[in-house]
């Protein structure tokens, strides 16, 4: 998903991945199979069967940190600022964990074509010292969306094909 606006003499993009749902709708997912399944444990630990109840206990905690774990993963995101004089990317999951700033004069998009139909462009920011690929995460729609976005505000300063090593 690529969201960009204009705020004060720069130019802000965001990355980040595609989700289906909120936290808050895996939430009631939860809750819509943890009532079936607790009612059906708790009627078997009355007739007698008490390991079910543990072992469905068990079995909600894990889907509880499988939904938390993924949608953890969903909320990454690249923010890309583009000033007059400089390009700084972050990217983090919740806040940044990780910035780069680059001269905006020396700074250059490489674009790596996709190996596959299904694939988007593999897109990189670079200068002189630093490489940083961005949007490795989004879908091939996005990722052309992002490079037409960054080809307006940055030169194409490579622009290759995919190479293949083969031993």
């Amino acid at each position: 998903m690529i969201h960009h606006s204009e705020a004060g003499g720069a130019k802000i993009i965001i990355a980040k991945p595609n989700h289906s749902s909120s936290w808050r709708h895996n939430l009631w997912a939860l809750v819509a199979i943890a009532v079936p399944s607790l009612a059906a444990a708790i009627g078997f630990t009355l007739l007698g069967a008490w390991p079910i109840l543990p072992l469905a206990g068990l079995e909600l905690g894990c889907l509880g940190g499988a939904l938390y774990y993924v949608n953890w993963k969903l909320q990454y995101r690249h923010v890309i600022t583009l000033t007059k004089d400089r390009i700084k990317i972050d990217k983090g999951h919740y806040a940044p964990r990780r910035t780069w700033r680059l001269p905006r004069e020396q700074t250059r998009l490489a674009v790596t074509p996709e190996a596959h139909p299904w694939d988007g462009p593999a897109l990189a920011i670079h200068s002189r010292e630093h490489h940083v690929a961005v949007g490795e995460f989004l879908n091939r729609d996005d990722a052309l969306a992002l490079m037409k976005l960054l080809k307006a505000e940055l030169r194409t300063g490579t622009h290759s094909a995919q190479t293949r090593l083969q031993l």
